[in-house]
């Protein structure tokens, strides 16, 4: 795979093929380490010991489609290029978690790639589950989770196109602040 976001979204996708209703997806990078941390976590349905050493190997698969699966293998192999690690940690009805280390100053150290794209991909593909994606670096975080975003967009509307697409963001204290009023037209935003 050409970078971590596709490693990240085959993983998750094993998820979801897993049962998962909520797959959390952690990337944490350390710059003075110059270490990066990719970790997935997810409710599906977990593997037994026998299980969770075949997904390891390129010619273990839970699939019956085929009879190799190599999205663990590549990334647990995209990891240890870099002097990194992977480890899968996996109990039958307590979900799975994966977790890939890899070292950024490292020539073989696959960039990030376009996360955002997979994290959508992963969510518009799949509804019924709920992702959370939490992106840190030093003392710097963002969080996404579609479940704050599906609240959004299942509250009720009503007026014109512009009205709902200025909803989320209108202030409630424009309405009383009469320092406000001196400097505002009286619409919705």
């Amino acid at each position: 795979m050409e970078d971590l976001s596709l490693h990240i979204l085959d993983i998750a996708e094993n998820a979801v093929r897993a049962g998962a209703r909520l797959i959390e997806i952690d990337v944490r990078a350390d710059d003075a380490a110059r270490s990066l941390t990719v970790e997935v976590r997810d409710d599906g349905c977990g593997m037994d010991e026998a299980t969770r050493q075949r997904a390891l190997s390129p010619f273990g698969t839970s699939r019956t489609e085929r009879d190799v699966g190599l999205g663990l293998p590549l990334l647990a192999q995209s990891a240890r290029e870099t002097g990194g690690e992977c480890t899968v940690h996996s109990a039958p009805g307590r979900g799975t978690r994966v977790v890939a280390t890899f070292n950024q100053a490292h020539i073989d150290c696959k960039p990030l790639g376009d996360l955002a794209s997979s994290v959508r991909t992963l969510a518009v593909g799949n509804p019924q589950v709920d992702v959370i994606l939490e992106l840190s670096c030093g003392d710097q975080s963002r969080r996404l989770d579609t479940r704050d975003l599906r609240a959004v967009s299942e509250k009720p509307v009503s007026g014109n196109a512009s009205d709902n697409a200025r909803r989320p963001f209108k202030n409630t204290q424009q309405q009383s602040d009469p320092r406000f009023a001196e400097h505002h037209d009286g619409g919705n935003c």
